[in-house]
């Protein structure tokens, strides 16, 4: 299984994760100075696989994130 974590570019307004530190900060976590929203997929492969990294960063780069305003990193390709 692999991960792959998807969160917005630096420099990229984040409306979510402003609403979501200000909630924060009404609440009472004024320690809270920025949250920045992402998402992540597990993805599960069949085996065996040939490449199983550059599957995935094609899967990542032409579907599942918004090259213009995303990035994203995959976890635990064995």
């Amino acid at each position: 299984m692999a991960r792959i974590y998807i969160s917005l570019k630096k420099g990229v307004a984040d409306p979510q994760g402003q609403t979501i530190k200000q909630a924060l900060n009404d609440i009472g976590f004024s320690e809270v100075r920025e949250i920045r929203v992402g998402k992540f997929f597990d993805v599960v492969l069949t085996e065996p696989i040939n490449e199983p990294h550059k599957i995935l960063e094609k899967i990542s780069s032409e579907v599942l994130a918004n090259p213009i305003i995303e990035e994203f990193s995959i976890e635990g390709i064995k």
